[in-house]
């Protein structure tokens, strides 16, 4: 029955694959969180830099500013580690539907591991979003096209987003109705299209020197 790239029939069961790689343990998703973490001493650069600069008015030593400054972005380290680690735990690799031609039982296999099996009537609805950017007139880069998935629960939603489109959204729509509709769940698919923005140049320079050749002449 799976006639879409992202649809993969087993034995047991039909997977909805929506991610690379395999479910790992908390050291191994500590690890991988590990690098990304020390984006957020520069992501929450802006409050460090205003202590600093606070510091420096009020006279202190710049070997004090450089401790401080290395404390905080030690801290920010440090909190921001465990909260990538935890949504990267979180993150939705695929959606197991078992048996497999007709679905009784789902379950969401995360980072971290596989949740319990639910009931498949606890899957309410299944939201696709293709989103299209398309290149403006002239543009050489490609269209890009993404997709997004959310699945409405009984007590809750999972949205995935930003994974690339495999092969045509409607198709994929329709395996997933034909695999999940004796169970009365609703599939939907949204297009939405956008045109990607005109790089402009950075004519600030020549546009000043042209006004003051301008105002020269008069």
């Amino acid at each position: 029955m799976a006639t879409d790239p992202l649809l993969r029939q087993g034995p047991d069961s039909t997977d909805l694959v929506l991610g690379g790689g395999s479910p790992g343990g908390p050291a191994r998703i500590l690890l991988a969180s590990a690098g990304q973490a020390l984006l957020a001493p520069l992501v929450l650069g802006v409050p460090t830099l205003l202590v600093a600069f606070w510091m420096v008015l009020a006279g202190a030593r710049a070997s004090t500013v450089f401790v401080v400054v290395g404390v905080i972005a030690g801290l920010e380290y440090l909190l921001g580690w465990p909260a990538l680690a935890f949504s990267r735990a979180r993150r939705i690799l695929r959606v197991e539907f078992a048996p497999a031609g007709v679905p009784a039982s789902l379950r969401l296999v995360r980072v971290s591991g596989p949740d319990d099996w639910l009931p498949v009537d606890t899957l309410r609805e299944v939201r696709l979003t293709h989103e299209v950017v398309e290149p403006y007139e002239g543009d050489p880069e490609p269209a890009v096209s993404t997709l997004a998935l959310e699945l409405v629960l009984r007590g809750g939603r999972e949205r995935i987003t930003g994974f690339p489109s495999v092969g045509d959204p409607q198709q994929l729509a329709d395996a997933l109705e034909a695999l999940l509709g004796a169970a009365g769940v609703a599939v939907k698919l949204c297009t939405e299209r956008s045109t990607r923005h005109r790089r402009q140049p950075n004519s600030g320079w020549n546009s000043g020197g042209s006004a003051s050749a301008g105002s020269g002449g008069g």
